[in-house]
């Protein structure tokens, strides 16, 4: 037994498992579990990557002055109020860190985003997980479950690995019934795709108020993830704290340059949600016609559920037989489902005779 240990809590904490990314004896390999862009990186964003070769020994810009402009220029935002990070799970945990602790309490629905109970320990907080509605944030339950020691609530809305959505007008039923010293943390990763009209990433209620924060990522629509970017757009006082406490250099050069091709891209995003709402559709109705449950998703993802956790093992085995890997969700305590990132027109395809084909021979 070791005499140097870590504060007794951080044991507590289950390590992070990304998406797999390989089959063993398999050539051709399908990524579908990490919820990566389609389309793979804008070109502008790889040209923009490259150009920085020569100059990987200059350290880069702290401020991310540049970046900020490009994000408050793309969103109508305000860049003094816009603060970059090494992914938003940086900032996740700055701001966890900043307003946790030890002797208080992070809310989140049950099957929220892993990265904050991951965090959320690593601070010291109590973890308090409130059980969903149909696979959705329930806000009179979340409300329900705040206490005296509650300083932090975090929603994902899209919710990673669930798709659900809450409407505008329930997020600002939440953010009314807290405390003002309650810190609402919307996680936007997925805003992008959402098409419906009454939806908003968090930007009004940043606005609107002292203690609304919103988290934003370039992994996703604009096919980043390799890079590590992510950003948040918050109160000026908030803003300053995570100014105070992130690393000095805390985003890398090649990351901000691509970042900013990747907003400029023309016709990027657009042509990606056009395909993303088409294929999401196409194939939750494919798997639905074929007896599989599929969830609602606002994301650039399914949930299929195959009703048994053997019965989702099985389907996963199948899919992998083909070369496609899938996010297997026991880890989500949804051990019954497999998550889907929506891929090229050709992989779902891919995907669907995948799942049929699995069907027809375990009936």
């Amino acid at each position: 037994m070791p005499t140097l240990l870590p504060r007794p809590y951080i044991l507590s904490i289950e390590p992070y498992v990304g998406g797999e990314s390989k089959i063993p004896g398999v050539n051709r390999i399908i990524k579908l579990s990490s919820n990566e862009g389609a389309f793979g990186v804008p070109p502008g964003a790889q040209a923009a990557y490259a150009r920085l070769a020569a100059e990987l020994h200059r350290y880069p810009d702290g401020g991310s002055t540049a970046l900020r402009q490009a994000i408050a220029q793309r969103y109508g935002l305000d860049a003094e109020r816009i603060v970059c990070g090494n992914g938003s799970d940086e900032l996740i945990g700055h701001i966890i860190m900043a307003y946790g602790g030890e002797g208080t309490e992070l809310v989140m629905s049950a099957h929220g985003f892993v990265m904050y109970d991951i965090a959320g320990r690593y601070a010291g907080c109590r973890i308090i997980k409130v059980p969903e509605r149909n696979l959705t944030a329930d806000v009179d339950a979340l409300l329900a479950a705040v206490g005296p020691r509650t300083r932090l609530m975090f929603l994902a809305n899209p919710n990673n690995p669930t798709g659900s959505i809450l409407p505008q007008s329930e997020i600002e039923r939440l953010r009314a019934g807290l405390r003002e010293d309650v810190l609402l943390v919307l996680d936007s990763a997925y805003a992008e795709y959402v098409t419906r009209p009454d939806y908003d990433p968090g930007v009004a209620l940043v606005e609107a108020g002292t203690n609304t924060i919103m988290t934003r990522t370039f992994s996703k629509v604009f096919g980043l993830g390799g890079v590590r970017l992510g950003w948040t757009y918050a109160p000026p006082h908030i803003t300053d704290v995570l100014n105070r406490v992130r690393g000095p250099f805390n985003v890398n050069a090649p990351a901000m340059a691509a970042g900013i091709a990747a907003l400029a891209e023309p016709g990027w995003v657009e042509m990606s949600v056009a395909h993303n709402s088409e294929w999401r559709a196409k194939l939750s109705d494919g798997l639905r016609a074929a007896g599989i449950t599929v969830h609602p998703s606002e994301g650039n993802f399914i949930l299929a559920d195959f009703g048994t956790a053997e019965r989702a093992k099985g389907a996963d085995a199948a899919l992998k037989s083909r070369g496609l890997i899938v996010r297997a969700m026991a880890s989500y305590s949804l051990p019954q489902c497999l998550r889907i990132t929506i891929g090229t027109a050709e992989e779902c395809g891919m995907v669907l005779d995948a799942l049929t084909g699995f069907l027809r021979g375990a009936t």
